[in-house]
């Protein structure tokens, strides 16, 4: 796991936007349970590899909630004819299948739809934490893109491990002057809780941004139509041999799901 948690890190920004953009589609163009689950392992294995490393537990019992809600809803919504639960009163709810009614078919479709959204949030997180801010933004100045929007959409990569450190750092002072609030278990108190988090975090937000406004200006960011790059990315071997890997996967993944 070290020598590709290795790999991740050496391989070119825009490789790894690429892989990251076939599996993000792949994840949706399949419609059979064992595939995406296939697809979804897979990720998840790319995550663990991946530091920080990712405790598989508590990330799952995150998600639970939300995975349940969906599995439910489609379970009450979706069509079909065989059910989990017979509806207890099918003559008063013809168009949702009857008052009560869990149908094997939305469970499945709820299922699916829950490991399409744990694939994506696995393999998003190995293109951020293995990728530095200025990597991404030579990267897609490297595609093309202006560097101006370039620096604009790896700025918002680079927020989300800074806004979990703001968060912590909130917490841990909320602690220190005696609020329990954070402490709570229970939906209510996680509720009660979010203004007392949101409120500073934003606040600290926006003075971020700000100041990091008034140090471009500063520094005349944006004056000049191109600009030079102290390690300009460059494809190798490895990417290639990575674009051609991700292909074949992809490719038999394909060929499982839809003649198989």
């Amino acid at each position: 796991m070290v020598l590709l948690e290795m790999f991740l890190y050496k391989l070119d920004p825009r490789t790894k936007m690429l892989i990251v953009l076939i599996f993000s589609i792949l994840v949706f163009i399949i419609d059979k349970l064992p595939t995406v689950v296939i697809i979804t392992s897979f990720c998840f294995f790319l995550r663990m590899t991946v530091k920080p490393r990712l405790n598989g537990l508590k990330y799952f019992k995150n998600l639970s909630m939300l995975v349940l809600f969906m599995i439910l809803m489609q379970a009450l919504l979706a069509p079909g004819e065989n059910y989990i639960i017979k509806p207890l009163f099918p003559r008063s709810f013809p168009l949702l299948g009857g008052a009560g009614s869990l149908k094997w078919e939305g469970f499945k479709l709820g299922l699916l739809i829950a490991c399409r959204l744990a694939a994506l949030l696995f393999i998003l997180p190995v293109f951020t934490l293995t990728t530095s801010p200025r990597k991404i933004t030579a990267g897609l100045a490297g595609l093309g893109l202006n560097y101006r929007l370039s620096f604009v959409i790896s700025s918002a990569f680079n927020l989300i491990p800074l806004f979990q450190e703001e968060a912590r750092l909130i917490m841990d002072a909320q602690k220190l002057r005696g609020s329990r609030v954070f402490e709570g278990r229970s939906l209510f108190g996680k509720l009660k809780a979010y203004p007392g988090l949101a409120v500073p975090l934003v606040l600290g937000a926006m003075r971020k941004a700000q100041t990091a406004g008034l140090a471009m200006d500063s520094r005349a960011f944006g004056v000049y139509r191109t600009r030079t790059w102290l390690d300009k990315p460059s494809m190798k071997r490895r990417d290639f041999l990575s674009v051609v890997f991700s292909a074949v996967f992809c490719a038999a993944v394909l060929w499982y799901n839809f003649l198989y």
